[in-house]
């Protein structure tokens, strides 16, 4: 779970469209003059009873995020403000059952087996932001050998996805908490095998190092997020699933092949990048 979303716990009553104040006890003006806590102006805490509740709305969940402290490294990401923009922000984990449930109808018949989460890290570079991948241990059950975003299944324990998402980071290539900001969640997706997965987007400190954990992952790698964002290098592949033919998706990168779920959610991404431009 993000920092604003452990500082701002906003709920809403449905029936009466009522945007509960973003208030967490911790009023204190910082050096911008924003509350440390809500993030508010003085103006707009001041406002706050006189405002309609679609003011209230846009304030908290459009505005708000963006003025979130940020970790000294996220700040470094050259995308950071579009991707805030673009995303289901941290407190607000996308419902539905998958944007690509109506091609799976058939092969899902029995329903979501399982709920998980994946880490969409970006990392900082000089060069250009990259895309934190693995590749996962031939012997696993489940996608052995397949290039992957770390991540699995969410557990009673875990706060919600985003913090399933870190817990599966820190056991597959030891990413402390500390080193990832999350921005936010793209949309669900559903794999063959029944799994729901809900991609946390989040920021990587480029001073990480993965360290495997080589029951599960054979290899962590990079890839240049501007590369996997051309869709000139994205293609399309048809193969055979359970005696009909389906369309996969698969990039090509050296030495990779990044392909299935990992190449759909990442052009989930490039579309919600797309779409707020």
């Amino acid at each position: 779970m993000s920092r604003y979303a452990r500082a701002v716990t906003v709920s809403k009553d449905r029936a009466d469209h009522v945007v509960a104040s973003p208030c967490v006890g911790q009023c204190a003006l910082d050096a911008e003059r924003l509350c440390r806590g809500c993030r508010r102006h003085l103006d707009e805490i001041a406002r706050w009873s006189s405002m309609s509740e679609e003011e209230r709305r846009h304030l908290v969940e459009d505005v708000l995020p963006l003025r979130a402290p940020a970790a000294r490294f996220e700040l470094q990401l050259r995308e950071r403000t579009h991707l805030l923009r673009a995303l289901y922000p941290p407190h607000a984990a996308p419902a539905g059952p998958g944007w690509n449930h109506e091609e799976l109808v058939d092969v899902l018949a029995g329903g979501v087996s399982s709920e998980a989460a994946v880490l969409a890290g970006l990392v900082p570079r000089p060069a250009g932001t990259h895309v934190l991948l693995t590749r996962r241990n031939d012997a696993l059950r489940h996608h052995g050998g397949q290039v992957s975003f770390p991540g699995g299944r969410i557990e009673p324990s875990d706060a919600d996805a985003a913090a399933a998402a870190l817990r599966e980071s820190c056991e597959e290539i030891a990413l402390p908490p500390a080193q990832a900001s999350v921005l936010g969640y793209l949309d669900p997706f559903l794999t063959v095998s029944g799994f729901r997965v809900t991609p946390v987007v989040a920021v990587i400190d480029p001073a990480f190092v993965p360290v495997p954990q080589p029951d599960e992952v054979a290899e962590v790698f990079e890839v240049p997020l501007a590369f996997l964002m051309d869709p000139g290098n994205l293609r399309s592949i048809d193969i055979e699933f359970r005696g009909r033919p389906r369309r996969v998706l698969e990039y090509a990168w050296p030495g990779q092949r990044i392909w299935g779920a990992t190449a759909a959610i990442l052009l989930n991404l490039r579309r919600r990048l797309e779409h707020t431009a």
